[in-house]
């Protein structure tokens, strides 16, 4: 694998290593909200706990709760509302499957700080790391996913190039505040501050994102781009989902976000074992 300066082969992250190169982890999305996109929103906490302990039994590497929607004309909402929806999820997961690696879905500091004290073990914000948020989480010692996000779709230079720079930026930043850089999780952001064909250079272009040398999430799980492509409304997108999933391992894309758990753990452990030689436990040669 890759151990150029910003990527090291392994970290602990909530208690649970993780070997960076080795396959490709599936991150399972909850979504503690009434208006996600993708319609897959629990607002009631016991659903939503539920739905994060059945993600786990089908094998998800992580789950990512979120509680505020980031879907195109969402409202936004203020940081007291979102830890009402938040906080007991998180606990209520965390005191259920202590073991499990929990990242927090938010780009409020003051919401990040509460749901590390309540079970989270990283943070993942769609805003990139502000100098708030980036002091709270080197405080912590947490895993951090940046992602690149921007207001209005409108790109000066090369969609690729901007994107990567900016994360490269930002990676920088979270190195110089102590942030180890097996921590520092780079995520393009698609369908974030970008039109479809932005979206799509993008995903041809992974391999120059595992190159700048940190770990890498992708997220494109029931996405417009998908629906798009396919003309398929967004709770029929699984199979143009599992194309880009199966491209990202293909890539050693380090983590996919997705809805949909089970059968995204299909998609790369197929393309984990032909691109980066992984076996299942109990594998043999015969018949």
């Amino acid at each position: 694998m890759d151990t150029s300066p910003g990527r090291a082969p392994q970290t602990v992250i909530g208690g649970r290593r993780l070997v960076w190169g080795a396959r490709t982890y599936v991150m399972g999305i909850v979504n503690a909200t009434p208006d996600s996109f993708s319609g897959d929103g629990r607002s009631d906490p016991s659903a939503a706990i539920d739905y994060a302990l059945a993600q786990l039994a089908a094998g998800a590497d992580l789950i990512d709760i979120g509680a505020e929607s980031t879907r195109p004309g969402h409202h936004p909402i203020d940081a007291a509302q979102e830890l009402r929806r938040l906080l007991p999820v998180v606990e209520g997961v965390h005191a259920r499957a202590p073991q499990a690696l929990i990242s927090i879905d938010t780009f409020k500091p003051s919401v990040f700080r509460a749901a590390f004290a309540a079970g989270g073990a990283m943070l993942n914000s769609i805003w990139g790391l502000d100098d708030e948020l980036l002091e709270s989480a080197a405080a912590r010692g947490v895993a951090v996913v940046i992602m690149h996000n921007k207001r209005v779709a409108v790109y000066e230079r090369d969609v690729v190039d901007e994107v990567l720079a900016y994360l490269e930026r930002q990676a920088a930043r979270a190195v110089a505040a102590g942030i180890p850089a097996e921590r520092v999780i780079l995520d393009p952001g698609i369908g974030f501050g970008k039109l479809p064909e932005h979206n799509l250079a993008l995903l041809g272009s992974l391999g120059r994102l595992v190159a700048l040398g940190f770990p890498t999430l992708l997220g494109t799980s029931r996405k417009s781009t998908i629906g798009k492509l396919t003309g398929r409304s967004v709770e029929q997108r699984e199979f143009g989902t599992a194309g880009s999933v199966a491209l990202a391992a293909a890539a050693k894309i380090d983590i996919v976000r997705v809805h949909d758990v089970a059968p995204m753990i299909d998609v790369v452990s197929v393309a984990d074992a032909i691109v980066r030689g992984w076996r299942p436990a109990g594998w043999s040669e015969t018949l």
